[in-house]
């Protein structure tokens, strides 16, 4: 027998989530392009932090209704894990761009621009999950694919510290790069967090 409940289900999650999601696809789109010239445009490092403090307040408004709600779409917990992996998503971009600046980055190191490309990619698949979600159809595609650019990124990422080692003589630039590199792959880890949860929900809701 179907139960129903007399208290109707906040179903606006389902807004906020994508809401983040179009800020990450906004915020990876600003960091490929921050990564793609020489110089590094550096207006996009304050746009990126725009759309960072946009998902801090997401975050923020998630949490709130959520310990206001007495019937949720999906598992609270699961709720509250979307928006935290979304946001640590935005946070790895934005740390990554943050550098450019701080450490006076005028020319950008192979495998740089790949992996921004990468995020980018993903947080597409990201948003298109997040859309799939509420209907649980059409997100393992997506989940899938973040997982396979993930891989993609190892690859680059393992790549291209070993041509910094190789071709770098200063001490201090392969610190820097290190770390940009480092950042940007935690980005990619960051994605394949979400999209793991997104499958661990639809499967639990199956």
């Amino acid at each position: 027998m179907a139960r129903f409940s007399l208290i109707p289900r906040e179903e606006k999650f389902y807004d906020d989530f994508r809401a983040f999601a179009d800020q990450l696809r906004v915020g990876a789109r600003l960091l490929q392009e921050l990564f793609a010239n020489e110089p590094p445009d550096v207006d996009k490092v304050h746009e990126i932090k725009e759309s960072e403090h946009k998902c801090d307040f997401l975050t923020h408004d998630i949490i709130q209704r959520l310990n206001k709600t007495f019937v949720t779409p999906i598992d609270r917990e699961d709720i509250h894990e979307i928006a935290r992996t979304l946001d640590d998503v935005m946070d790895a971009i934005d740390d990554a761009a943050a550098l450019i600046p701080l450490y006076r980055i005028t020319t950008i190191r192979p495998g740089a621009r790949e992996l921004a490309v990468v995020i980018a990619a993903q947080c597409d698949e990201l948003r298109k999950g997040i859309e799939a979600l509420e209907k649980r159809d059409g997100v393992l595609p997506s989940t899938v694919e973040i997982n396979r650019l993930e891989n993609e990124a190892d690859r680059i990422h393992m790549k291209s510290v070993g041509q910094l080692f190789d071709e770098e003589r200063d001490a201090i630039v392969i610190m820097q790069w290190k770390e940009i590199l480092d950042l940007l792959e935690e980005a990619t880890d960051r994605c394949e967090d979400v999209a793991n949860l997104l499958e661990n929900v639809v499967v639990k809701h199956s």
